[in-house]
């Protein structure tokens, strides 16, 4: 068993697990359960990962969840940054998720 993936969002691992396995490769997760305490533990050693079961398909499903992550910025253009307060914001955003103000051009 190999680690292929880890990140603080279960949904994000989860989804990963999806789309590996419907390659036909089999997974299990890890520490899926410790998110869901009162408590977010932010520690990465903790946090939910996906791992292959047979280390001989971890290039396989490393090309599978790199694939997805590589379409997700393309999707979304670069980063906009937010001149009022300078949060990082995907670039198909209006507006910045933090202070709700304009992003990109504003005449």
């Amino acid at each position: 068993m190999k680690e292929v993936f880890r990140h603080h969002e279960l949904i994000r691992v989860s989804h990963f697990r999806d789309l590996v396995e419907a390659a036909g490769i089999p997974t299990m997760l890890r520490n899926e359960h410790l998110v869901h305490g009162v408590i977010e533990i932010p520690i990465p050693e903790f946090y939910p990962n996906l791992c292959v079961m047979n280390d001989a398909d971890y290039e396989a499903a490393w090309k599978i969840i790199d694939a997805h992550i590589a379409n997700e910025k393309s999707d979304h253009g670069p980063d906009l940054i937010c001149p009022k307060c300078g949060e990082k914001n995907p670039g198909n955003f209006a507006e910045c998720f933090s202070c709700q103000s304009p992003l990109g051009d504003s005449d």
